[in-house]
This record gives structure tokens, sequence and C-alpha cells, in this order.
């Protein structure tokens, strides 16, 4: 992209991009999922794992140890036998619940015609 292309564009896209690295991290299959869990309060890795039945364990893990990186949640280890390891939100993890709901709603909302722009784009390449 040229110079002049780069100037009259809204927004220019450097590395490290933080929209990138953000959206990368909260826009994968399972985190948003997760977030809305413990939008009710501190959960068990059992009780997250129920809620969202079609994600494996191992699954969940890495999405909780990456959410946990990222600041969005809070792991607490109790030394108790069998351990106890309990999940909440973080003040960040709260601070995006705002923008989470409406993405929710929106997706909710319009899910039935994302299904069905999706099913005639098929007709149309399979013709």
């Amino acid at each position: 992209m040229d110079q002049e292309t780069r100037m009259s564009l809204p927004f220019v896209f450097e590395e490290p991009c933080p929209i990138r690295d953000v959206l990368d991290r909260i826009g994968d299959q399972w985190s948003l999922l997760v977030l809305q869990v413990l939008e009710h309060g501190t959960v068990r890795f059992s009780a997250i794992h129920r809620a969202i039945s079609d994600i494996s364990k191992q699954m969940l893990s890495k999405t909780l140890k990456h959410l946990e990186e990222d600041g969005f949640i809070r792991r607490t280890l109790f030394p108790e036998v069998p351990p106890r390891v309990e999940y909440e939100l973080t003040d960040l993890g709260r601070s995006f619940l705002i923008p989470m709901r409406g993405l929710i709603g929106w997706a909710d909302e319009n899910h039935r015609a994302i299904r069905e722009a999706r099913a005639e784009y098929a007709a149309r390449a399979a013709s």
C-alpha cells in the first residue's frame, strides 16, 4: 500500500495493532462464553464446563489461562484435598461486560439473518 493510500484511510493498522491483539484473544470461539458465565460471580472450573457443554476440558483450561494472562479473570487455588479452583472477573473483565453484552445481543438478534445469508451464499456457490 502506498503512502498516499495509507494517509487517506481512517485507521492505519501498524504492528503491533492493539485492536487485532485484543480481538484475537476475546474473539476466539470460547472466551466470550466463559466471560458470560463468569458475569454472574465466582465459578469453579466444573461449573464453567457444565455451562458450556460443548467445550473440551483441555480447551476450557487453555481459554481460562489466556483470559487470566490478559487480566480478564482471576484464578484462586484453595489448598484443599482435592484442590479447589475458582475463577472470577477482574475489574478489567467487568469493564468488558458492557461492550460484550452489546455484541452478544447483536449476535442473538441477527443470528437468523446471518444463517439465512450463509444458506443463500452456499446455494449460489453450488449453482
